[in-house]
């Protein structure tokens, strides 16, 4: 491992665990105003699919598109956790059997298997919705206009225009195979979008002008396909053990992804072509961009 990634990888890490001691901090079994009472098998199933570890590459994107831009670590900080709750929220909610039906997430038991499945789809729901407590709260110190702009970002970014209709696009695959573009259309909505909005979210804590929450989009989208490729190419190379959940599922169930459709050697050179492309977007940065360049070369060669 190179000087660099070794620094990287542990800013990454320093990243998750501000990350997770947050989000320990808000779920607590103390009510906050207006709330009545926090029914503990919810509160621990909530935990359960929040608080179980993982790389926090969204929360990390926000915080560091916020810093590109000189905007407050520690709003960054909580945007960050709420963004994380409704990434959270969608696997538990992916993981029922309704859906994906998947018994492992990171290593551990889904939520619906350690819970049921009553529960489970109530942690989602409380989920996504203290995403929206956490940005409008008090205590994310930012402007009202920003806080109005964050909601809104989010909710097209996580709704029918966005991830949950990505997931309804990838349920309908199950049984009609896409096409090329349509698996593009999906894999934006159901992935990029919450990536995209995670390095425009930096922009906007920063109060960064229209111009860079647009570059700051483009960046989102570019490093978003990068993500969903890697991991259609983990799905098909990687074991269970490395991923800490099924792999090859895609494939057993006849569900069209690009690898699929263009094999493994296309994907690997579309993944650097992706790469460079991030990289001349934050061309005119120079170094300051380093730091978001070495996380468009992280999510392209992740292992896991």
């Amino acid at each position: 491992m190179s000087e660099n990634s070794a620094s990287f990888e542990a800013r990454l890490k320093a990243s998750a665990a501000a990350v997770e001691t947050c989000l320990a901090g808000i779920l607590t079994d103390r009510t906050q105003a207006d709330e009545i009472a926090r029914p503990a098998p919810l509160l621990s199933a909530m935990r359960h699919g929040v608080l179980n570890g993982g790389k926090r590459l969204r929360p990390f994107l926000v915080m560091e598109s916020a810093a590109f831009f000189g905007g407050d670590r520690q709003a960054a900080l909580r945007i960050g956790a709420a963004l994380e709750c409704v990434h959270s929220y969608s696997l538990v909610h992916d993981d029922l059997p309704a859906m994906d039906d998947d018994d492992l997430r990171r290593g551990q038991p889904t939520v619906h298997i350690a819970y049921g499945e009553a529960n489970a789809i109530l942690a989602g729901d409380s989920l996504l919705t203290l995403a929206f407590d956490i940005i409008a709260a008090p205590e994310t110190n930012l402007t009202d206009r920003q806080k109005t702009e964050l909601v809104l970002t989010l909710a097209r970014a996580s709704g029918i225009g966005g991830m949950a209709g990505g997931q309804a696009l990838d349920l309908a695959a199950e049984t009609s195979a896409p096409d090329e573009a349509a698996i593009v259309t999906l894999q934006a909505m159901k992935t990029g979008a919450l990536i995209r909005f995670a390095c425009e979210a930096g922009a906007i804590i920063a109060g960064s002008s229209a111009d860079e929450r647009r570059l700051m989009r483009s960046y989102g989208e570019t490093i978003g396909l990068a993500f969903q490729l890697a991991d259609d190419l983990l799905d098909l190379t990687a074991d269970a053990k490395t991923m800490g959940k099924a792999t090859g599922k895609d494939a057993a169930r006849g569900k069209g992804t690009l690898v699929s459709l263009r094999g493994q050697d296309w994907a690997e050179t579309r993944l650097a072509t992706l790469v460079e492309e991030a990289a001349a977007l934050l061309e005119p940065f120079g170094a300051r961009a380093d730091i978001l360049n070495e996380t468009a070369r992280f999510i392209a060669n992740r292992s896991h």
